[in-house]
């Protein structure tokens, strides 16, 4: 069976070798690249018939999670392993929690990556060695909230996080500001916020992967 791979990361030399080592051609797959989120965005708006998407955590224009979190938001049906550098275990453990389908080290042998994704593909999770998934059980409720979150809400607030104001959010998104405006009060209830303010130290948080102080902040505020 062919499957329809996409490669996601701003450095070629990684998307090349990553796709040589993959083998595309001996072992059945399409394999096409993506530098950044943007062009993933283009590549599967034309063609949403894919199998697996490989995602570096770390590129320009993604912030932490951030680039994970509009990913699923937007394209929940297709699975997501993370490729990265980094080897924290909490750092992987809330790229599953975010629903990824694997994480994989950029220092791994060609036959580990290849056993990764193949089990991707057939629908298991490939959790790095060591790591373990249980998470803290006050994140639960916080990461129910950010899966509620649209594709264009996670957009509109990685702005405000920018500090952008409504006026120029609407600009860059090609919107009205009372969209805007409807967008910011959806998202300050789906967060459990009352001002745009929290909201923008909610979407720092969340970009770097801090759940629990989120929800500490959330209780007090």
């Amino acid at each position: 069976m062919s499957h329809r791979i996409v490669i996601v990361d701003d450095h070629p030399l990684f998307r090349s070798a990553l796709r040589q080592t993959l083998g595309e051609e001996t072992n059945g797959m399409a394999i096409e690249e993506a530098g950044d989120l943007d062009g993933l965005n283009a590549t599967l708006e034309a063609n949403r018939d894919c199998d697996l998407v490989l995602l570096d955590l770390n590129m320009p224009g993604v912030r932490g999670f951030s680039g994970l979190l509009l990913l699923r938001a937007q394209f929940p049906d297709i699975p997501v392993m993370v490729v990265s550098a980094v080897e924290d275990q909490s750092v992987i453990r809330r790229c599953f929690d975010l629903g990824a389908s694997g994480y994989l080290s950029k220092s791994e042998s060609a036959a580990r990556i290849r056993k990764s994704i193949d089990t991707v593909l057939e629908g298991g999770l490939w959790v790095p060695e060591g790591v373990t998934l249980e998470g803290e059980d006050e994140q639960t409720e916080v990461l129910s909230r950010l899966s509620t979150l649209t594709p264009q809400q996670v957009r509109v607030l990685m702005m405000l996080s920018d500090g952008l104001m409504n006026k120029q959010i609407a600009y860059e998104l090609s919107i009205s500001e009372a969209t805007v405006k409807a967008h910011v009060s959806a998202i300050l209830q789906k967060l459990n916020v009352d001002s745009r303010t929290q909201a923008v130290i909610a979407a720092s948080k969340i970009e770097q992967g801090q759940f629990a102080q989120l929800v500490e902040g959330v209780e007090a505020s």
